[in-house]
């Protein structure tokens, strides 16, 4: 690296290097700062890991009122820099077969979130999941930042799908180390920096709420009032609707479906469709992924041909709109006309609409975004919360039902706009996307020595790192 020049993912602000540089024998690391040293992580401290009392369900091993909390991977993975709660604690007896620390320890995870340093704020007990650094002397959140850093991990190589850690590779690992008073700058300014960028990154992300309610009340007011605001209006009748056009009628949704007794239907319950039929026979068993993540083509769920006459009912057809009915409640999806062959699973209802009275796309908008089929359904916030929807209450929920060219008409203003509005949510993701791989050059080139921070941090605590 040049004289001057950043290291890639920081161009946007000019660092200066460090005045002198040497070759630090790693390849990964590349030059360091000339009076910097490298050292191995079992020189500077010993490796040790965690352990876990057995059986590790035993009620014995924890106690709600118990001074050691006990930590698991996923309180972990919920945590930031720091560990500051947990949601069990153990007993004194399980304190003793485990592994304890004190507040400020380093650790690191090595199961499922491999790699993630934690700093403890509080007392507690890690698991054979976690490695520690026993009689570690450097400065911790300095160390904390380095590992933060993947970089670091680039001399062990490619291990399977993914990093293979234990406390040998982890002590022979290459670590780059300034002096006392460089750690702390460094450590001062990327706390400064990561300050700056999580506050650019809140209101980035305050923005894409108030983009995706614009987007809600958006689509709410097109289908329940329509597009032009001159239009007379009457009173609906519904507290929570108010007025509508005049010339929209409001209909129980029974009254919009086919002439079939079963045009809403839900799926089969209980023993009728078992988690045992569906071991990926024939027919497609079309369930609540398939509407959330609006897949047809993907899911695991099939049933064999006897099963399916069995339960032909249930059987979906093209244009059906599918509402999750259990779990995620009231999200939508259309059948498309290249879907195979399927039926319901439980969780869904099936709503087979006469299309000369409402657009399938105009119901599905309107039960998973308007309030007004969301407060019926008992799905809005200032509603009973529900377990289930049933088809006799979908049966009695009413909709507005404006004619249908002007149905097309609102579905065509609602995709531009909706259109406009992604457009703009995809914009201010790819900022906050860029704002974080910056704070993550921005890490690496600090605690590898790439840039010179100590003059930017200097002014914080008085500390005067320069040498």
């Amino acid at each position: 690296m040049s004289k001057g020049q950043n290291p890639p993912g920081i161009e946007r602000r000019r660092f200066r290097p460090y005045p002198r540089y040497k070759d630090s024998g790693v390849k990964w690391l590349g030059k360091i700062p000339a009076y910097w040293e490298v050292k191995k992580v079992k020189r500077i401290c010993l490796v040790h890991r965690g352990a876990s009392p057995r059986p590790i369900d035993d009620p014995i091993y924890f106690d709600d009122e118990g001074e050691y909390a006990w930590v698991r991977i996923a309180d972990v993975t919920a945590s930031d820099r720091y560990l500051e709660q947990t949601t069990q604690r153990l007993s004194a007896l399980g304190k003793a077969r485990s592994v304890a620390l004190e507040p400020g320890d380093l650790f690191l995870s090595i199961a499922a979130t491999v790699g993630k340093p934690v700093i403890t704020k509080i007392k507690c007990c890690i698991h054979d999941g976690f490695v520690y650094f026993a009689g570690l002397n450097e400065n911790r959140e300095f160390l904390y930042y380095l590992f933060a850093c993947d970089q670091i991990y680039k001399g062990l190589g490619k291990l399977g799908t993914q990093l293979n850690l234990n406390t040998d590779t982890i002590g022979d690992i290459y670590l780059p180390i300034p002096s006392g008073l460089d750690q702390q700058a460094i450590v001062q300014f990327l706390d400064r920096e990561r300050a700056k960028i999580d506050s650019l990154i809140e209101k980035k992300e305050r923005l894409i709420e108030l983009l995706q309610e614009k987007r809600t009340t958006l689509i709410t007011q097109a289908v329940t009032k329509g597009l032009d605001p001159t239009v007379p209006m009457k009173d609906s009748g519904v507290e929570w609707l108010g007025k509508i056009p005049k010339h929209w009628d409001l209909v129980p949704l029974k009254r919009c479906v086919r002439l079939n007794p079963d045009s809403i239907k839900m799926g089969p319950f209980g023993s009728q469709l078992l988690a045992a039929d569906m071991q990926g026979e024939d027919i497609k068993v079309y369930n609540q992924r398939t509407v959330i993540d609006l897949d047809f083509l993907g899911g695991d769920g099939f049933i064999s041909f006897q099963k399916f006459h069995e339960l032909k009912a249930f059987e979906v057809y093209p244009d059906d709109v599918l509402v999750t009915t259990r779990g995620t409640i009231g999200r939508c999806a259309i059948v498309p006309e290249n879907a195979e062959r399927g039926i319901l699973h439980p969780c869904l209802m099936r709503i087979q609409l006469d299309r000369g009275k409402l657009i399938e796309r105009f119901l599905a908008l309107l039960i998973q975004e308007s309030y007004l089929v969301k407060t019926q359904l008992g799905l809005a916030s200032n509603a009973t919360t529900i377990d289930v929807i049933y088809s006799d209450t979908m049966r009695q929920v009413l909709v507005p039902k404006p004619p249908i060219s002007e149905q097309v008409a609102i579905l065509k203003r609602i995709d531009e706009r909706v259109a406009e509005i992604s457009r703009l949510v995809e914009m201010v993701s790819g900022a906050i996307d860029r704002l974080k791989e910056y704070h993550t050059a921005l890490i690496s080139a600090a605690v590898t020595g790439k840039i010179d921070v100590r003059e930017l941090a200097r002014f914080d605590n008085n500390i005067s790192p320069l040498n």
